[in-house]
């Protein structure tokens, strides 16, 4: 009997050692063994490659419109309307008597001059969250030479904050109107498809420009010239259900200037 549990004592230990092995492989499971468990549904890599090719691939097909240059005034197109009087206009520098109120006014004879260091900019904030379609200047080279604005940058967002860069504009000594269309950033593209606006806005385009805030830096001008002239300037959005029913009556009301005073027409 003794000899027995001699025997029986002297086996415990190969038991334990054999059991803790199999213990281990039940347990730990490495990374590969686990994304290559039936049953996962989890697919992290591969669909984040997908989103960036898509995402890709939508970049690749989309073409940004053309900036142009007109001869005369650029009155706004069936589609578009003139938003420049519902915003707040502001400049960062100007010498006295060539500010805001002269870069406003109509008149090609007056301008906006800059008085100090670079960039110059022109801001404008909306008392709402606004859609934009399109800024245009009045730029002559053959009057202001190095005055003329070479590079711009247009910016857009909620506050002087968060700005993001929606276009940047190389110009070569130009003389008219330039006309810069806008789109929105791809991550804040605007989707009129699944998405209605608050105030109803007629949205074709989903990749429309909307914000609080707009900026227009001058980055540079001709002959690299210190301060800059911008004769005129002008802002457009889309049309919105109530303009296109103004249009109708053929009475030529400005929506921009008197009937947004208006939380209702009748």
């Amino acid at each position: 009997d003794r000899c027995l549990v001699d025997l029986r004592r002297s086996a415990l230990p190969s038991s334990a050692q054999a059991c803790k092995p199999t213990r281990s492989m039940a347990t730990t499971t490495t990374p590969q063994q686990q994304q290559a468990a039936p049953g996962t549904t989890t697919q992290a890599g591969p669909a984040e490659d997908d989103e960036e090719e898509d995402e890709g691939a939508d970049e690749a097909g989309f073409t940004m419109p053309e900036v142009v240059i007109l001869g005369s005034s650029p009155n706004a197109a069936n589609h578009l309307r003139d938003i420049g009087d519902e915003a707040v206009w502001s400049l960062s520098t100007a010498k006295p008597g060539n500010g805001v109120e002269e870069l406003r006014d109509n008149n090609l004879e007056t301008y906006w001059q800059s008085d100090g260091g670079q960039p110059h900019l022109i801001n404008l904030q909306f008392h709402r969250k606004m859609s934009i379609s399109e800024i245009a200047f009045y730029l002559d080279y053959s009057l202001d030479e190095s005055y003329t604005p070479k590079k711009v940058s247009v910016r857009s967002g909620t506050t002087f904050h968060d700005l993001v860069e929606v276009r940047s504009v190389d110009l070569n000594e130009p003389t008219g109107w330039v006309v810069v269309p806008l789109v929105a950033p791809k991550r804040n593209a605007y989707n009129a498809l699944t998405r209605t606006d608050d105030d109803d806005s007629i949205v074709t385009d989903d990749r429309i420009l909307r914000c609080f805030f707009l900026q227009v830096c001058v980055v540079s001008m001709h002959q690299n010239g210190r301060d800059t002239h911008v004769r005129q300037a002008r802002i457009f959005g889309p049309r919105t259900p109530v303009d296109a029913a103004v249009d109708l009556t053929g009475l030529g009301f400005r929506p921009g200037g008197y009937l947004s005073r208006f939380a209702v027409l009748r």
